[in-house]
């Protein structure tokens, strides 16, 4: 295990040192495979014309892109010269070395974190959270918000069903409440000659998806990790009242109004309802925007994109998604490497990023006077950045999230036990890992 200090001291040598590479390099950048990173393939075009190094890209699936890269960190690997990781990881890669921290390089070359939106900073960059110090550059912002098909909710006939049902314009909705209802009155409807369904939410059990999905609602009604005045305290809190209806809730929801076979789908899942037209509702990461609008089944104008909706007492909040991009400790390539996130951070560059489907995380971009004009999801993906939250983002966040899923899983789609009963054995499983790291 490297410590801290060691990859403070590589960082500020290395900053001293950054004037341009003496030669060209092949760096290796590494992230997940997804549609973001074909894009980042296609703008990285230019950083090789203009630097003299090539990229090359090693870019794993989503349920197995944790397991695989970090791995490779745990390892000491020197296959990624780059990496993208996830927010989660922050806490761990910081902790054990496994990324350059980049403070004194982000002063050398005058980047600021207060250029970027704040939110990525504290979820992609620091460690400890809400401490001026950085292991990665915001590189991707992202979201979970909604999708709709708003030429479905356009039709005369069904916005005068659902007024005479439920006394309200069929519309965005503004709560949970209201977001059951819509997917209840879509659920198993006749629409052009197919069976639809009211929403697609996510239940994939292996590697993340319930815990985004059911903590993107929790939130909402009440749920906090810890005691905001002693840390890791955390008994009525993550299982007090409004949690456990919370998770009631998204029970309910997941029971009436989505898809059969929905038992364990996460991201590609809710893509292919939607675009199918299976659904009315889809609950997904704003990165699966892009692609929707260029789609021939819902885009031009058949999709709508909407914010995490309110829970009972008003409370509003959305999941946070999206990844830093680091410098690895253990690779030789280090100045190479920070050629290319001094190239990144550029705002032309990010401007770039976002035009091609990248969410751009720069101030310069995002609140730019035409931003909200740029997309028909951009406003949305403002307005949601505005109100997240993330899970743990400890060194032991993979047994943090290990127990978070089966508990969620059991819970919400085996059908096993209550949800206060869930989140007691949460609030117990939780203890025990944070026992065990000496923290409590």
């Amino acid at each position: 295990m490297k410590s801290i200090g060691l990859a403070s001291v590589a960082a500020a040598s290395l900053a001293v040192a950054f004037s341009g590479s003496a030669k060209a390099e092949d760096l290796t950048l590494c992230w997940a495979s997804w549609d973001p990173a074909n894009a980042l393939v296609e703008l990285s075009k230019d950083f090789e014309a203009e630097s003299g190094h090539s990229m090359s890209f090693e870019f794993v699936p989503w349920p197995n892109f944790a397991d695989r890269m970090l791995n490779e960190l745990n390892s000491g690997g020197k296959l990624c010269d780059l990496m993208i990781g996830d927010s989660q990881w922050i806490g761990g890669s910081a902790e054990n070395g496994h990324y350059v921290k980049l403070n004194d390089f982000f002063d050398a070359e005058g980047i600021k974190m207060d250029d970027f939106i704040d939110a990525t900073v504290t979820g992609y960059s620091e460690w400890p959270k809400n401490t001026p110090n950085y292991w990665a550059l915001p590189a991707f912002g992202d979201v979970v918000g909604w999708t709709y098909r708003k030429d479905w909710f356009e039709r005369p006939e069904l916005q005068a069903e659902f007024k005479e049902k439920y006394g309200r314009d069929l519309g965005v909705p503004a709560t949970f409440a209201e977001l059951k209802d819509i997917a209840e009155f879509f659920q198993e409807r006749e629409i052009d000659g197919n069976t639809v369904y009211g929403a697609s939410i996510y239940t994939e059990r292996g590697s993340e998806g319930i815990t985004m999905g059911a903590m993107d609602v929790l939130y909402s009604f009440g749920f906090k990790y810890e005691n905001p005045e002693k840390a890791y305290d955390m008994e009525g809190f993550v299982n007090g009242p409004g949690a456990v209806a919370g998770l009631e809730y998204y029970k309910e929801l997941y029971e009436c109004c989505t898809p059969p076979g929905s038992s364990n789908g996460y991201m590609s899942e809710g893509i292919d309802a939607f675009k199918s037209g299976q659904v009315a509702l889809q609950m997904n990461f704003a990165f699966t925007w892009p692609g929707f609008e260029s789609d021939a089944n819902v885009g031009n104008g058949k999709t709508g994109y909407f914010v995490n909706p309110a829970g009972p007492d008003g409370e509003q909040f959305a999941q946070l998604g999206g990844q830093g991009i680091s410098v690895v400790s253990y690779s030789d390539k280090q100045d190479a490497a920070l050629e290319y996130i001094k190239w990144f951070a550029q705002p032309d560059v990010q401007a770039k990023w976002w035009e091609m489907g990248g969410f751009s995380c720069l101030k310069a971009v995002t609140l730019a006077p035409d931003f909200p004009q740029s997309q028909p999801y951009a406003q949305t993906f403002l307005d949601s950045m505005a109100i997240v939250k993330d899970f743990w983002a400890e060194p032991s966040y993979a047994t943090l999230l290990q127990d978070t899923q089966k508990r969620f899983h059991d819970y919400v789609v085996a059908g096993n036990g209550t949800a206060q009963e869930a989140l007691d054995g949460l609030v117990r499983d939780w203890t025990e890992t944070f026992e065990d790291d000496g923290k409590l």
